[in-house]
């Protein structure tokens, strides 16, 4: 198939996009590369720098399949600039799907998130429940969401609403819980928890490549949205996984932010779809890299401090 993937070359873009051509696909990347270019170089896939806000110059004629992963990723990186992030999120989105119905595109894929159904009491937090997005990052998703979901008559449209995502990618991440506390745990032997009993879900960023891919394997699955989460932990247990490997002192420090995610994703495993990996296997995967220097802390690898300091001043933000 040909494939263009938005976002290719970020941190689930840049482990998908070989997987990708590893499964026989024609694969053409859009990115803006303001975290730079993670891709190897040697990858046989064309690679266009562009900001998907500039819809004219994403290539969609004769794709038959659109993984659009690119986006301001999560609250804090939201709230930097929240009329970029509007335009990015959800504005270039509509657009996109627009031009991609016009273009006689088959199926898309939507990286959405699974904190679009807000706080909830239930323990499992299923697909039909009521979305109630609190953050700026919640309804941009929201909104895409309902956007793409309008074009379902046109297109096969397949919002996946993953857990956050753990484990080592060549666009590393040390600002989402998992990866963090690897990384505080092997390089500062501290980890600083704050609050702890906050529950999140979780997704090897492996098992979230493999849910594109189970997709685009089964086109004709129903449109709609599915979960992508597999392990509802808490903060502190995440935390206390690391330990175990690491011997790392724990400080915990009171949080003004309780709020607990959880995530059921029966509906996504009834299609067959079953997860080959978890949150340790994160963990222990992370520590081998910093500990053979394949993975390097770097200050790209954090989302906020990176674009506050090298992306919104050259975006006219």
């Amino acid at each position: 198939m040909k494939i263009l993937v938005t976002g290719g070359c970020g941190y689930k873009g840049s482990v998908l996009v070989p997987r990708l051509v590893d499964d026989g696909h024609d694969v053409t990347v859009v990115d803006s590369m303001w975290f730079g270019n993670h891709l190897d170089p040697s990858l046989e896939v064309a690679t266009i720098r562009a900001d998907t806000r500039d819809i004219d110059s994403i290539p969609v004629l004769g794709k038959d399949v659109i993984i659009h992963l690119a986006n301001i990723a999560n609250d804090p990186g939201v709230d930097l600039d929240q009329t970029l992030s509007w335009e990015v999120n959800a504005l270039a989105t509509q657009q996109l799907a627009d031009r991609a119905v016009r273009a006689g595109v088959q199926h898309f894929l939507f990286a959405s998130s699974g904190s679009v159904y807000g706080v909830k009491e239930e323990p499992d937090v299923t697909e039909d429940l009521e979305l109630v997005p609190i953050s700026a990052y919640n309804k941009t998703k929201m909104v895409a969401e309902r956007a793409l979901l309008s074009y379902s008559s046109e297109m096969q449209v397949h919002c996946i609403r993953p857990a956050t995502v753990c484990g080592p990618s060549p666009r590393m991440r040390f600002d989402v819980s998992v990866n963090m506390f690897a990384k505080q745990g092997f390089l500062d032997k501290r980890m600083t928890v704050f609050g702890g009993d906050q529950v999140r879900p979780n997704i090897h960023v492996d098992d979230l490549v493999d849910v594109y891919r189970h997709f685009l394997a089964q086109p004709s699955l129903a449109s709609g949205c599915y979960n992508a989460g597999f392990e509802n932990i808490s903060i502190l247990n995440i935390a206390e996984m690391v330990k175990e490997r690491t011997g790392a002192e724990i400080v915990i420090t009171p949080s003004n932010d309780p709020r607990s995610y959880r995530q059921n994703s029966d509906k996504l495993l009834a299609t067959g779809f079953a997860p080959q990996k978890n949150v340790a296997m994160a963990i222990d995967e992370i520590i081998a890299g910093l500990e053979s220097g394949e993975i390097v802390d770097r200050e790209e690898w954090y989302t906020v401090r990176w674009m506050s300091k090298h992306v919104l001043s050259n975006t006219g933000a």
